[in-house]
């Protein structure tokens, strides 16, 4: 008898800048996929048309992520991009995103990847982290990587 599993891991690399474009902080920190996103690569598999995953939001809740996460625990207002660049390889995603300066400020403790707007669209993946404090003039780059297994 075959048995087959499929797991899906993911991590995010933050990378907070200055103005100037000085790296201030950078982080590695482990995701959860939850069970809406597992839901849409399922349904995309099938042949279903659900929207891809365009964009990713960050927020300042510090409950811990659970599988049945739908959303952050609270979005940042103007807290959420359009993606950058998807890529595909051998096994693995990868969702790049900036939130640019005056975008999704403040005390950060939470990120999520969305196929919509937060709240409306389905989430693929949220974490939680130690808080990264963006002020107005600073830029983050979120680089999110979910390897199939």
């Amino acid at each position: 008898m075959f048995t087959e599993s499929i797991n899906l891991t993911g991590k995010l690399n933050i990378v907070l800048l200055d103005q100037f474009g000085n790296v201030k902080d950078t982080r590695d920190v482990k995701n959860l996929v939850v069970t809406a996103g597992k839901t849409v690569i399922a349904s995309r598999m099938a042949g279903n048309t659900s929207p891809l995953m365009s964009r990713m939001a960050v927020g300042t809740s510090s409950v811990a992520a659970v599988i049945s996460d739908t959303t952050l625990g609270a979005v940042v207002a103007a807290g959420n991009v359009a993606l950058d660049s998807t890529t595909a390889t051998t096994n693995t995603l990868t969702y790049v995103a900036t939130f640019p300066a005056g975008t999704g400020t403040g005390a950060l403790t939470e990120a999520g990847i969305f196929n919509g707007y937060p709240g409306v669209g389905s989430m693929l993946c949220r974490t939680v982290f130690s808080t990264v404090t963006k002020g107005a003039a600073d830029v983050i780059v979120i680089t999110w990587t979910v390897s199939i297994s």
